[in-house]
């Protein structure tokens, strides 16, 4: 009886707490800016309006400048569903449409950002050494695998990996206790960056350690994405870390102002101790990513850990980040970080692990190309797991390819979302995918954050990249490619006992839809590159 009085009180709790967050939201910082930014886009209305009403003829100047700007678009390089998504407004509303997209890409403090980042990819490419040993191997084993590596060094300066293990967590639960452990056998250094970390027990449990860990002399940087500073954490959190001793940043700051630097956010998750260690997946530091804290059901996520020689290419990519993010003109020695004595783990160590990041500003969508090349390149089966599928016209294509040559592709949603917006715009994917031969089933117990994807039990991709635009075109991203390693086989296990979870989606599964969620879904997926 008191169980049931418990479940009953449940849902009043959930309510009393939701109206608390929102009433923080509304009043809070974060109301504030965005107040600030409709204000802005308020003024350009009205602008707009002003032109169209008493300046006759720079309305129609503005008209044909959008005309042009369309020209424009239509012929740059990039993605047909992003040019879409631009040309609708401007010719719907000529005069806003092209006024906004000027203001937004001609933006000098945009540019800046963006050159700096693709500076210091260019020139800290050869950090991360190929050994030629390592990579003849590889070709001997499979020459598809080597060009695919081949690409991987070529656009983003990855190296191929052996003398690694890895370690796969099926949920947050599984992960906290090794990650606490190896954070405590810290001796060098520790590097922390995250898209979210919020105050709670496993933030908590992580801080004490590290403030241990400075006073043994050890060397804690922490960089977080901007979204803490709007919903998790106050503007100077940065300045209370530093009085720990452990080094801050925050990735882009959300500050009232349209600018497309916003857009491009750091949804990275990595770790790196003492350059031996390294986490990523899709974990983050807050508590419902350890079933903690229930927001959405049950909370399905996964990790990997790596620890040997691959290390090195996580430590690369935090510094690049740190050191465009400091600011600072003093070049920093990498190679004291990079070049340390990598233990090898010669236990599970056959096979090649390959670590990968996603810069959104290079013009290589290069997680979309990898996730492209395995599809293409799959006999048996392709089984992937993500919270998000938001999809432009190739990625449909070479699932629903796939399948028809008869591959088995499967990929697992959630059941309960987190964003409903995103959940109707991905369910209207799923009846093109039905038709093609696609399997589709949702996480009923809850909410499904894992990124995953799994090949013939000799390919496998785990990190932080979700299967929409988002991460394919618009987030720094990062995840390790498996090839052929023993910790493939727990991977596809993972899948497989999460499936008997699952609901199987029938096309009646949209068509059931009512009317204005399907017209809504099909309205947000015009829009969806912008979102």
């Amino acid at each position: 009886m008191e169980k049931e009085k418990q479940l009953l009180m449940k849902p009043k709790e959930k309510l009393k707490q939701g109206k608390h967050g929102l009433m923080r939201v509304v009043f809070g910082r974060t109301g504030i800016v965005i107040l600030l930014v409709l204000i802005q886009i308020g003024i350009l209305f009205v602008g707009f309006k002003l032109i169209r009403d008493y300046l006759f003829a720079t309305y129609w100047a503005t008209v044909f400048l959008g005309l042009w700007l369309v020209v424009l678009i239509i012929s740059r390089k990039g993605n047909p569903a992003f040019q879409i998504a631009w040309i609708v407004p401007i010719l719907i509303v000529p005069v806003f449409g092209a006024l906004f997209y000027l203001y937004l890409y001609t933006q000098i403090g945009s540019r800046r950002f963006n050159r700096q980042i693709l500076d210091e990819a260019a020139g800290t490419s050869s950090l991360v050494r190929q050994k030629p040993g390592v990579a003849e191997k590889l070709r001997e084993e499979s020459e598809h695998m080597a060009n695919l590596a081949d690409y991987l060094r070529k656009v983003d300066g990855c190296a191929v990996h052996q003398h690694t293990s890895a370690r796969y967590f099926t949920c947050g639960e599984e992960l906290i206790e090794p990650l606490l452990a190896e954070l405590r056998r810290a001796r060098r250094f520790i590097f922390l960056e995250y898209f979210i970390v919020a105050p709670g027990y496993m933030w908590e449990s992580v801080l004490e350690i590290l403030k241990v860990k400075v006073k043994e002399g050890v060397e804690v940087r922490m960089l977080y994405d901007g979204m803490c500073d709007l919903f998790h954490f106050p503007k100077d959190y940065p300045k209370t870390l530093e009085q720990y001793g452990i080094k801050c940043k925050v990735f882009a700051p959300i500050v009232p102002a349209l600018s497309t630097v916003q857009n491009n956010r750091d949804h990275r998750k990595i770790l790196v101790i003492d350059g031996n260690t390294a986490f990523t997946g899709g974990i983050n530091l807050a508590d419902e990513y350890i079933n903690r804290k229930e927001r959405f059901g049950y909370w399905k996520d996964s990790a990997i850990m790596i620890k040997g020689e691959a290390v090195s290419s996580f430590t690369l990519m935090f510094l690049r980040m740190w050191k465009v993010i400091n600011g600072t003109k003093v070049p920093e020695s990498y190679g004291k970080f990079i070049d340390v004595h990598a233990k090898r783990e010669m236990e599970d160590s056959a096979g090649y692990v390959i670590p990968f990041d996603d810069n959104p500003l290079d013009g290589e969508q290069t997680s979309e190309m990898v996730f492209m090349d395995i599809l293409y390149s799959a006999k048996d089966y392709v089984h992937i797991m993500t919270p998000y599928l938001v999809l432009d016209h190739e990625m449909i294509v070479a699932l629903t390819f796939a399948a028809k040559r008869g591959v088995d592709v499967q990929i697992m949603m959630p059941h309960i979302p987190d964003k409903k917006y995103a959940f109707i715009l991905a369910r209207t994917y799923y009846n093109e995918l039905l038709e093609a031969g696609v399997k589709i089933y949702e996480f009923e117990p809850g909410f499904l954050h894992t990124k995953a994807i799994i090949s013939d039990d000799e390919k496998a991709v785990v990190g932080s990249i979700n299967m929409d635009f988002r991460s394919f075109y618009l987030s720094f991203e990062c995840g390790v490619l498996l090839y052929r390693n023993a910790v493939i086989a727990q991977i596809e296990g993972d899948y497989l006992e999460t499936r008997k979870k699952c609901l199987t989606v029938t096309p009646g599964v949209y068509n059931q839809q009512p009317l204005p969620v399907r017209v809504a879904g099909r309205i947000l997926r015009l829009f969806a590159p912008l979102l």
